[in-house]
């Protein structure tokens, strides 16, 4: 199995780019590839610019990507309340393309801050417009308070009721059997 990561944000000390990957990786046996969405930059969407300049390739690669997967996680970071403009740059651009952009594969969405809220209301969003845009969201899972919850220098959740909740949210993703 093919899991392929991201966290939705461009930030190079990213905490959500660190939870999708810790996350991948406890996907047993599956082979994990983390995207950095640095690696798909393109201007900002509007319908004018598409008009006059075409999709981007960046978003073509980020569709193939996805497509190569057996399974997706995504880690939403969340400004004021909502997604990354980067993040949201990027998924407009690629929906253009694909409008089904997760291609009906398993998906676990996931979501942290360094608050207590755990980045939680971007993670509803997601969750409401999943079906829109072809996510079999198997579960979704907001950790809150990460830095009190993942010891960075092991590079795993510290607090066990988490990790385990993490762990089964993971297994979500595996086939039934």
């Amino acid at each position: 199995m093919k899991v392929v990561a991201f966290g939705a944000s461009t930030s190079n000390s990213s905490i959500n780019k660190t939870l999708a990957a810790y996350a991948a990786s406890l996907v047993p046996g599956a082979e994990t590839e983390i995207l950095d969405l640095n690696d798909y930059e393109m201007p900002l969407f509007n319908e004018d610019r598409e008009a006059m300049f075409g999709q981007p390739q960046p978003a073509f690669d980020f569709i193939e990507k996805l497509e190569s997967s057996d399974a997706i996680v995504v880690s939403f970071a969340e400004h004021n309340g909502t997604y990354t403009a980067a993040f949201k740059n990027i998924f407009d651009w690629a929906s253009r393309i694909k409008r089904e952009v997760f291609q009906h594969k398993p998906v676990v969405f996931l979501s942290t801050s360094p608050g207590p809220g755990g980045a939680a209301s971007v993670l509803m969003s997601a969750n409401q417009s999943a079906q829109f845009f072809g996510a079999d969201v198997k579960a979704s899972l907001s950790i809150p308070s990460f830095f009190e919850n993942f010891d960075m220098g092991a590079g795993e959740l510290s607090n066990p009721e988490i990790k385990q909740q993490l762990i089964l949210t993971m297994n979500k993703l595996l086939p039934s059997v």
